[in-house]
């Protein structure tokens, strides 16, 4: 009875504290990816490897079933204890990030995963980036630092240990959406112009570098040739084919059931859900998907101006923004105003790795914006 009376005493203070709003937008948008993971893409996934029609719609409720188990968690516990123990889960994660070329298994030409056989099959990245944005969020923010440019050089080399890891897999999307993130942060701590500017010019100038004289970096130089020449490059044609999808769908889709390009779209279910939604329930499907995450993104961002306290401030615009910058990604290399990347649309495809990095992300969200109890 004890036991009964204290799931219900968390639960309801946890109910009672969070910001209802941003958690209803954020099961909305988990619900409807698991919407167009039944409607759209598990039968077409199935049909590929040979197994029941519904198996993926239910591995991807099982993960988003966890990931709520995890924003749960993550949303509940005191703030100052997801300060203390964020730096040792990233060093935890930046470890399991490190043996992906030693250990980690190759899936279309980039080793990038883990399988320890005792669990899941998994991204360290993905569990990386959330606990980064914390971990540079909490060194910009620290006081003991008198020192600026102290702060921002170690947030940079801890950046850069990262990308250096991302690059050897080679996984260039996520090593540039890093980039990016830790960009934003340093840019809202109120950095000095000039340091920046260098910063930007090191990182291009060392990514331009890479792709010219590092022969393993030679697949993302061809991607960027065949994104510019619309004759050449199988990666091309990916694009394409999702730019088919769309069109063919018109305003209003095709209907459930009814696309037909779709089945020639490569992973539909995950770099490519946007096309497949787009052809059977057409842009006004896609219109109202960018408008959550709009909705979702200025709910945060309210928040943030209601605080003084710049830790969390730039812990909730790292999280925000690193979400709006992959969903910005991945319908940019949907509609082809950027080279594939292979980069999934949060909240809404099909992986493991990436609903449990946008779950973490999310219960952080929603622990520094539940009402604060004095």
């Amino acid at each position: 009875m004890n036991y009964k009376k204290l799931i219900y005493r968390l639960y309801y203070d946890w109910w009672k504290n969070i910001d209802k709003f941003i958690f209803f937008l954020i099961f909305l948008l988990f619900a409807i990816g698991l919407f167009f993971s039944l409607a759209s893409t598990s039968l077409l996934v199935s049909d590929k490897l040979d197994t029941n029609d519904y198996t993926f719609f239910f591995k991807h409720l099982t993960y988003v079933l966890l990931g709520m188990i995890i924003i749960f968690i993550l949303s509940s516990i005191n703030e100052e204890k997801l300060f203390k123990f964020s730096p040792i889960i990233f060093l935890f994660s930046l470890v399991s990030l490190s043996l992906v070329p030693f250990i980690g298994i190759e899936v279309n030409s980039a080793q990038r995963w883990i399988d320890l056989y005792f669990l899941p099959r998994f991204q360290p990245i993905e569990l990386v980036k959330p606990f980064l944005i914390v971990l540079i969020s909490l060194i910009l923010s620290n006081e003991k630092y008198e020192n600026i440019y102290f702060k921002y050089t170690l947030s940079f080399l801890i950046t850069l240990i990262v990308a250096l890891l991302l690059a050897v897999q080679p996984d260039i999307g996520q090593t540039l959406l890093v980039f990016f993130s830790w960009s934003v942060l340093i840019f809202i701590s109120g950095i000095n112009i000039v340091f920046l500017t260098i910063s930007s010019f090191v990182i291009f100038f060392s990514f331009f570098l890479s792709i010219k004289f590092i022969t393993k970096f030679e697949y993302i130089k061809n991607r960027i040739l065949s994104f510019f020449n619309s004759e050449t490059g199988t990666h091309n044609a990916q694009s394409e084919k999702a730019i088919d999808s769309i069109t063919s769908g018109g305003f209003f889709g095709k209907g459930i059931g009814e696309g037909t390009l779709k089945s020639r779209v490569p992973e539909a279910h995950t770099d490519y859900i946007i096309s497949v939604i787009s052809e059977e329930f057409g842009v006004i499907a896609i219109i109202l998907i960018l408008l959550l995450f709009t909705i979702f993104i200025y709910s945060v961002f309210k928040k943030v101006y209601s605080y003084d306290d710049d830790k969390t401030k730039l812990i909730l615009v790292g999280c925000t923004s690193l979400i709006l910058i992959q969903a910005m990604i991945h319908i940019g290399v949907n509609i082809r105003l950027f080279p594939t990347t292979g980069m999934t649309l949060p909240f809404i495809s099909y992986g493991g790795s990436s609903i449990i990095s946008i779950s973490i992300l999310s219960g952080i969200i929603l622990n520094l914006t539940k009402r604060k109890i004095h």
